[in-house]
Parts: structure tokens; sequence; C-alpha cells
């Protein structure tokens, strides 16, 4: 892998590429970063899955920056569609977690309006880390008793998910990275309302054409445009692994 912008450096470790993201943690929250892939014309999926636009360069970025995080926050829909299971960290990267004082595995942070998961996937009985289930209080209710059993439930906001109070729930539980991987639906609110700090973005040498691919925010538009500082661009066979701070960020 090489850098292509600040500098240009060849065969670059791109571990020294990313820092640890709690060092610019927020107040009262943690700190947020999204990582996505899109092809060159901007979908995030082909036929319902990322699969076809990732590769070997991807892979990596994608298990790195899981390292760095504390908890992992994706939507439902995103769950069902990946099949989410517990979060694997390469080998290669334990040292590190151990060495910031990090728990081998982050925990896992679901998205939910409707309650409607697997309870007996392996994401919630695999007994190494408990998930977190993010919900509004307004629920159903026997849903929340099915989700209790398996996970740390955060009910708050009516009748929708309170989405800053509930970030605040997970940095009050030792939370303090929160690495975000969609779907759509969940970058769009976390942007719109000022709840990220930084944005990796993989664009994948690929075209998707047509309709055949939601977009890293679907079809919402944010409140006003958000201005972006680039703050590197990594290039390994065409893909293009780029990271952008926001205002947050900034003027933190």
């Amino acid at each position: 892998m090489r850098q292509l912008y600040p500098v240009v450096l060849d065969d670059i470790d791109p571990a020294k590429c990313y820092e640890d993201p709690r060092r610019r943690q927020p107040r009262d929250r943690p700190y947020v970063f999204v990582n996505m892939v899109v092809s060159v014309d901007g979908a995030t999926v082909v036929e319902g899955v990322t699969e076809q636009l990732g590769s070997a360069g991807d892979r990596y970025i994608f298990f790195l920056l899981r390292s760095l995080a504390d908890g992992i926050l994706v939507g439902a829909e995103t769950v069902r569609s990946e099949r989410y299971g517990p979060p694997k960290i390469r080998e290669a990267f334990r040292p590190g977690r151990a060495a910031r004082g990090q728990p081998p595995m982050p925990r896992i942070a679901v998205v939910t309006r409707s309650l409607r998961l697997d309870w007996d996937a392996p994401l919630f009985r695999d007994g190494r880390s408990t998930p977190f289930v993010l919900v509004p209080a307004s629920a159903n209710a026997e849903r929340l008793d099915q989700a209790r059993q398996v996970a740390e439930v955060v009910a708050i906001g009516e009748p929708e998910l309170d989405l800053p109070e509930a970030l605040r729930t997970l940095s009050a539980a030792g939370i303090h990275a929160l690495l975000c991987e969609g779907g759509p639906t969940l970058n769009a609110s976390l942007l719109g309302r000022g709840l990220v700090d930084e944005l990796c973005l993989t664009v994948s040498p690929t075209l998707v054409g047509g309709g055949g691919g939601a977009r890293i925010m679907g079809s919402s538009f944010l409140p006003e445009p958000i201005g972006l500082e680039l703050a590197h661009v990594l290039e390994e066979a065409g893909s293009l692994f780029l990271r952008y701070l926001l205002p947050t960020t900034r003027t933190a």
C-alpha cells in the first residue's frame, strides 16, 4: 500500500496512518468514525451486500479500524443483510489493543426500531461480548424483554431513538471510540445531528450503474452541506482509502 496524500510515500504501513481515535474524544460522547466502501459511481452494495466492492486492502483497513474501536455501531438492516456475528480482531492487531488498555474485542451496538432481530444468532449467543441494543423507549414491551435476555438494552427517546443521549450512555459504559459501519439511514441520522467526527471511505475501482446500490446516506438530505477536511489518501491495487475529518473534529 502507498500514500498519495498529504505526501507521496511508497510501501507504507497503513496502521501508522490511523491514530488512536480516543485521543480526540469529545467531552460528552464517544469519538464517532464511519467506515464505508463505495463504487466509483457511489453504490455501497451489489445485490444487497458489500462483498463485491471489497478487496484485500479494504479488508485490512476494515479490521484495522475495528481494532481501534471500543464499540461498533450498526443498523439492524445491516446486521441482517451482512449476517453480523461477534466482532473478530486479527492477531496482528491484538497487541495494540492490549497496549491501549482495550478489551480483546469491541462491543457491537445495534440500532433498531422494531427489535425484529434473531436473538438466537451468534451475535447474541457467543458469550464473549454482550452487545448493546439501542431502541426507542416506546418499543414493544415483549420484544424488549426478549432483547434484555441476550443484550444490554439502551431504551431512550419517544417515538424515535434519542441518538445523542444513546451515545452519551455508551460513553458512560466505556465506549470512547465508536466505529459506525452503516447502513445509510444510520449514517444520515448521525451526520444530520453533527455526531460524526471522521469518515473513512474506500473507493472501489468498480462501476455498479443504474439504481444498483444504496448511497452512504441513502436518499436522505442533510440540513446543510458539510465541508470535510482530507486527512490522507492511501492506494492499493486501484482502490483508494480516503480519511476525512469533520468540523466537530477540527474545532475540538
